[in-house]
């Protein structure tokens, strides 16, 4: 991070002095004898992060010019206004105006500094914020709700580091994008983002996934292989799933948390990797510790950073903007379609189970079926467009007890948008046992 750069405004130079000295730590600084010296100083030698002021400059000006002067240009800038003990009313009206904080004369130097420091972190985390937001706005983070805002905060302040963090949050709720945004904030962005879906790899091959093999150290193993951990060297590691990983590679991530280095499956010589690592999973992975499915040296070891990414039911004011934000983004070649006020209630009622994935498929399949540029009720599927179906109605003609499950399988499945990891959770069976209901048929007579 490049130093800070510190106007200080003051028309005695003895206080200047005094100020460049105690903020000289914090950054370079810069002076100004009188607002109107100031003035061309931020238009001629800006952006400053941060402005220290006096209040009453005699045959000068006052704090307050200099204070709507900096408002105007650099509207992100804090101002810090100096007074006397005797001008505290002037004080309080700099602060209604705008100004960070003020200080009194004569100069509490530890309190200066104290003050400087908080508002240069502040600066540093709205420019990081707003950073941010655009950055997960171009995917599928959309929103502005207080949960959300707390997600880019804490993105923000973790990005700057290279400690593990873990991501939870139920599924389609945007932890892989997440976890992007922390890699290209990070001082790693020039290195690789190496995704890896525990939860799809088998365990048999998981190991020489993510440390690699050497030639001939099993079946198959035709030649020597790099794993991910090497792939990601300098960079991120995100491992999504992190629940779905079985005890040996446990053990082994453990040790590559712990040393920073990896044993390639056949070789005994260690290589050592510098990659940050960030896992996610929709589980509770304090109770698969409790039921001995997770280790709890692992968790602590990946656990250093908490991200909870809230569920889109936690925060429907979001729901508009991100309706209108893939609306957009699939258009078919032209405007975006207008979406009418009664789809748009009916979709921020909707308790999206799948979250945020589940709404860009549906309006993504809405905008695929539509001819007319309006989005209606009737371009959404049930329980969206029209009145769900209650239980009798797929029950109505009788059926057989498997084909009575395997459409109910079915209508839990449409009604999650087609997520079978969702639906199977639902329904409270593994995903295996959801393509036996769904795949059951009526016997013949």
């Amino acid at each position: 991070m490049s130093p800070a750069r510190i106007l200080v405004v003051d028309d005695d130079p003895h206080a200047r002095d005094l100020l460049k000295r105690l903020l000289g730590m914090l950054g370079e600084v810069f002076q100004a004898s009188h607002p109107k010296e100031a003035s061309t100083r931020l238009t001629e030698e800006g952006p400053f992060d941060l402005v220290l002021t006096d209040m009453a400059m005699p045959n000068a000006g006052d704090g307050l010019t200099v204070l709507h002067e900096v408002r105007a240009q650099l509207p992100d800038t804090p101002v810090i206004v100096v007074t006397a003990f005797g001008n505290i009313e002037g004080a309080l009206d700099s602060i209604q105006q705008g100004a960070f904080d003020y200080l009194a004369k004569p100069f509490d130097v530890d309190a200066i500094v104290r003050v400087a420091k908080r508002a240069l972190e502040q600066k540093r985390l709205v420019e990081e914020n707003r950073s941010l937001r655009k950055q997960v706005e171009r995917g599928s983070m959309v929103g502005r709700s207080p949960a959300l805002l707390e997600v880019y905060k804490q993105v923000a302040r973790a990005a700057a580091t290279s400690v593990p963090v873990l991501i939870t949050g139920e599924t389609g709720t945007g932890k892989e994008m997440v976890a992007r945004a922390l890699h290209r904030r990070s001082p790693r962005s020039g290195g690789a983002f190496i995704p890896v879906d525990c939860g799809a790899i088998a365990e048999s091959l998981m190991e020489s996934e993510l440390f690699g093999h050497a030639r001939g150290s099993f079946t198959g193993a035709s030649g020597a292989r790099r794993g991910l951990f090497e792939e990601a060297h300098g960079g991120t590691l995100f491992l999504d799933e992190i629940g779905d990983v079985g005890p040996k590679v446990q053990a082994q991530l453990l040790r590559a948390l712990q040393e920073g280095e990896i044993r390639r499956v056949g070789e005994s010589a260690p290589v050592k990797v510098d990659v940050r690592v960030v896992a996610a999973t929709n589980k509770d992975l304090k109770e698969r510790v409790a039921e001995g499915l997770f280790r709890e040296d692992l968790l602590y070891r990946l656990d250093v950073v908490h991200l909870h990414l809230p569920p889109l039911r936690e925060r429907r004011e979001d729901i508009p903007a991100l309706v209108e934000h893939f609306a957009a983004l699939h258009a078919r070649g032209g405007a975006a379609p207008v979406v009418t006020a009664e789809v748009m209630t009916r979709l921020t009622a909707y308790d999206w189970p799948g979250n945020v994935r589940q709404l860009e498929n549906v309006v993504a399949r809405a905008l695929a079926l539509n001819v007319t540029g309006v989005l209606g009720p009737q371009d959404f599927p049930e329980p969206i467009g029209d009145a769900p179906k209650k239980l009798s109605g797929l029950a109505g003609d009788m059926p057989s007890l498997a084909e009575l499950s395997r459409r109910y399988a079915a209508h839990v499945l449409q009604h999650v948008g087609g997520n079978k990891s969702e639906a199977a959770r639902m329904l409270g069976v593994d995903r295996k046992t959801l393509y036996k209901l769904l795949e059951a048929q009526e016997p013949v007579e």
